[in-house]
């Protein structure tokens, strides 16, 4: 059986690990980009994600300009996105809803809480 695939994109290497570890343990493929720019290369690369969690604050690309550049670029986000931050600015989270961002996760999260948005989210697919 093939693993559902997810791509994380965070500047942090300490939030990527910890992101990285909590769905890699629950049995998902995970893909890991550094940055906006790096993040939007990987979503453009991989066709068969099921979904993405990143970071706002990023260097080369902020995740908001990602998710604008890849909406651009294929019509749509191909999947279900989570913001995964400390901004809490209602602007920025209309914005994001207006790009396809479902959920707004502040950090520090909680793994549990975590998993438990991703199966939800999945199981509507």
């Amino acid at each position: 059986m093939n693993k559902k695939k997810i791509i994380i994109v965070d500047d942090s290497e300490s939030v990527r690990m910890f992101v990285f570890e909590t769905l890699d343990n629950a049995g998902y493929e995970v893909i890991v980009a550094e940055n906006g720019q790096d993040g939007m290369n990987k979503i453009l690369q991989t066709k068969d994600a099921v979904l993405m969690i990143t970071d706002y604050n990023m260097p080369k690309m902020d995740g908001i300009v990602m998710l604008r550049n890849v909406k651009e670029k294929l019509g749509k986000l191909p999947f279900p996105v989570f913001m995964l931050t400390t901004e809490t600015s209602e602007r920025l989270k209309a914005m994001g809803k207006e790009l396809g961002v479902i959920g707004w996760i502040n950090k520090p999260c909680n793994p549990v809480k975590l998993l438990a948005a991703i199966v939800k989210v999945l199981a509507k697919k």
